[in-house]
Formats: structure tokens, C-alpha cells, sequence
């Protein structure tokens, strides 16, 4: 099954939810786990909530969900600068620090996440995940 849905949505909070709808209602339509599926919703819903908060004023968030056999690409991309050395990391900030755990959060829970220029300066995360389930704790 191959599914492509892109969209493009206002610069307000409403959007995350708007995203995170049509994502797990394409998850619904194939076989995916669902821990997957709500991992993804989260990955999603971070992911716009960063682009809302981060974008340029009066721009748009641009959502691309591709789900292709076992695979879910999530592209996230909007107006706005990447992080400093655009990379992701899964190391939480200081416990006592307001903010910064978005990033190391979609570097947790994603197969792969990265930062690249889109077009027209847009800046881009790339979410990959693996729909298969993930295998629990050998006892």
C-alpha cells in the first residue's frame, strides 16, 4: 500500500491537531501497530508544534505523510531557521531548563530524523519510522 497526503496549513495552534487527525486516519487504512501509530501521532504533533512556534509570522506549516509498505515518512517543513548545527540528539537539556526537549524527543522515538533546506528556504525535518512493531523486553 502506498499512501501520499500533503497539505499545507496555517501558522496557529490548531494546526497540530489538524495533522495529527489526517496522519492517524491514514494510519487507520493499513496494518500498523498500534504503538507505532501513536508513536507517530506524537512524532507528528511535536514536530508541527516546534514548526508553529519556531516559523516565520504569516507563513505556513507544509505536512508530507508518505506511508509506502512498512515505512512512514513524516516531512514537516515551514519558514524559519534550523537549530544550531541542525542535527538531532536525544540528550535532554538540564532538568532545571524551560523548553529544548521537543528535538530529543523525535531523536528517541524516530528510526531517523533530520534536518535539511527545502525549497525556497524552508526548512525540513524528516521523520522516518518503521510501521512493524517494535520487539518488547527479552526476559
Amino acid at each position: 500500500m502506498h499512501l501520499t497526503m500533503n497539505l499545507s496549513l496555517p501558522r496557529q495552534p490548531s494546526t497540530v491537531t489538524r495533522a495529527r487527525q489526517i496522519l492517524t486516519t491514514l494510519l487507520s487504512l493499513t496494518d500498523a501497530d498500534e504503538e507505532v501509530r501513536g508513536h507517530l501521532a506524537l512524532l507528528i504533533s511535536e514536530a508541527c508544534a516546534n514548526a508553529v512556534t519556531h516559523s516565520e509570522t504569516g507563513s505556513t506549516i507544509d505536512v508530507t505523510i508518505i506511508v509506502a509498505d512498512d515505512t512512514c515518512l513524516l516531512e514537516v517543513g515551514n519558514r524559519g531557521t534550523a537549530p544550531d548545527g541542525a542535527g538531532l540528539s536525544a540528550r535532554l537539556p538540564d532538568p532545571l531548563t524551560v523548553g529544548g526537549r521537543g528535538l530529543p524527543f523525535i531523536a528517541a522515538l524516530a528510526d531517523s530524523a533530520t534536518f535539511v533546506t527545502g525549497q525556497s528556504g524552508q526548512v525540513v525535518l524528516h521523520i522516518r519510522k518503521s510501521l512493524a512493531a517494535t520487539p518488547g523486553p527479552r526476559t
